[in-house]
């Protein structure tokens, strides 16, 4: 009985995968390209010490990586049509009337300058200043479960003041330089002009600081949570304060002990208070204060509702903010998000909308077994034993020994070739 509902299971995924893909194969213009991507997905699913388009063509059974660098780089496709073909598989299987869309940016490290985007400049992956490739991402986060629905590089002044650097890589003559939080409200503004709905907008201090994105925000009646410094300064009916030190007139009695929910280490329970902010605008304005009940430390929230809702709601929306670095996390660790080793802009794009493709399948597995009752004495399924479970049982790729011994040659006479011409220009240059 057992090995006959593992039987189920396992082909249920395969036809939640055939269908993934089905979404999107007329995005093609020829079928080679469409196989390729389907390939592609499943070698970013794959258990690979590390993903680029050598180690995919070999995993999928490919002789030489050509027909996966064509793919990426080559192939007519439009990667804006899949994207959206991702966000619409997200919100269809993970709809939550509830849902809060939460926004932030993640950096790849690079070295040299000629991969788009590169520059010198702060990255939270690194902790520090470092070469690096920066991306905001839109994540749609709802009770089943969270997933990207979209994404934009961020392309430094650096880059737009050099046309002919931004020709190099493919990018648009008319690229011009824009902010983080516009990028922000680009993509906001995309998933809800597609006829999307979401409650509400999460995001930290590079978002919240920003006056632009909520105004945006509220001129659409979304709501938003958006983090705040606590030198920030707000309005009261009292006059102009910054937020710390409103946080410290605000009477024992209106603290309240809440949770934002569960977190790696249990429940994240914080005192929280909120303040009312007047405005003759319509709809409710207010400062969510988070103190830590150990330390005092302070966060502080902006909000803004289209009708008053209790402290809990805001609450638990400030909270859905981690779900943005659990997809970091997996995104990169299962679906390879930062392993692109690709310069151009269509590249990447197409990379990272793939990427986001795969782990919207294993988001969207997780949801669905988690509405059936998992075995006595084990945890639901995670992303991690999915992937592990769909590749080795569903995927089951093998490869014999001609196939191995063909792609050693193949790297070893590509790695002469590149010794070779390096040897050549080092002559030249003498």
């Amino acid at each position: 009985m057992v090995a006959a509902g593992h039987s189920i299971e396992l082909a249920r995924w395969r036809d939640a995968f055939e269908g993934l893909l089905g979404r999107i194969e007329g995005r093609f213009a020829r079928v080679e390209p469409r196989r390729r991507a389907a390939r592609l997905v499943l070698g970013l699913l794959a258990d690979l010490p590390r993903k680029n388009c050598w180690t995919i063509a070999e995993w999928v059974g490919e002789t030489i990586p050509d027909g996966m660098q064509h793919a990426l780089g080559r192939a007519k496709r439009d990667a804006d049509q899949v994207r959206d073909d991702v966000c619409g598989y997200v919100v269809e299987h993970l709809h939550d009337d509830r849902a809060v869309l939460v926004v932030d940016e993640t950096g790849d490290v690079k070295k040299g300058t000629g991969t788009v985007g590169v520059q010198r400049q702060y990255t939270g992956t690194a902790g520090r200043i470092e070469n690096s490739q920066v991306a905001v991402y839109l994540v749609y986060a709802g009770k089943r479960g969270h997933a990207a629905v979209d994404q934009e590089l961020y392309v430094p002044r650096s880059w737009t003041s050099a046309p002919d650097r931004c020709r190099a890589v493919g990018l648009a003559e008319e690229t011009t330089s824009a902010t983080k939080p516009e990028l922000a409200t680009r993509m906001v503004a995309r998933f809800l002009d597609a006829g999307h709905q979401a409650a509400w907008v999460a995001g930290d201090e590079v978002y919240g600081g920003n006056p632009k994105l909520r105004t945006a925000l509220e001129e659409r009646g979304t709501g938003y949570v958006l983090t705040v410094a606590c030198s920030h300064e707000v309005t009261t009916s009292a006059g102009k304060f910054r937020a710390d030190v409103l946080a410290k007139k605000v009477p024992k009695r209106a603290w309240q002990k809440l949770s934002a929910g569960a977190g790696a280490k249990g429940h994240r329970v914080y005192n929280r208070a909120v303040i009312d902010l007047p405005d003759p605008r319509p709809g409710s304005r207010q400062l969510l204060i988070r103190r830590n009940r150990s330390t005092g430390e302070l966060a502080c929230y902006r909000c803004y509702s289209p009708a008053s809702v209790p402290l809990t709601v805001l609450v638990t929306v400030a909270g859905s903010r981690w779900r943005v670095e659990e997809f970091f996390q997996s995104g990169k660790g299962l679906a390879a998000l930062d392993e692109h080793q690709v310069r151009r802009y269509a590249s990447w794009s197409r990379w990272v909308t793939l990427a986001m493709l795969a782990h919207a399948f294993l988001a969207v597995v997780r949801a669905d077994e988690r509405t059936r009752p998992a075995p006595v004495a084990l945890i639901p399924l995670t992303c991690n034993e999915i992937q592990r479970l769909f590749i080795t049982l569903v995927v089951r790729p093998v490869h014999d020994t001609v196939h191995r011994l063909g792609w050693s040659n193949w790297r070893r006479r590509h790695q002469a070739r590149s010794q070779a011409s390096h040897y050549r220009r080092q002559a030249t240059q003498e």
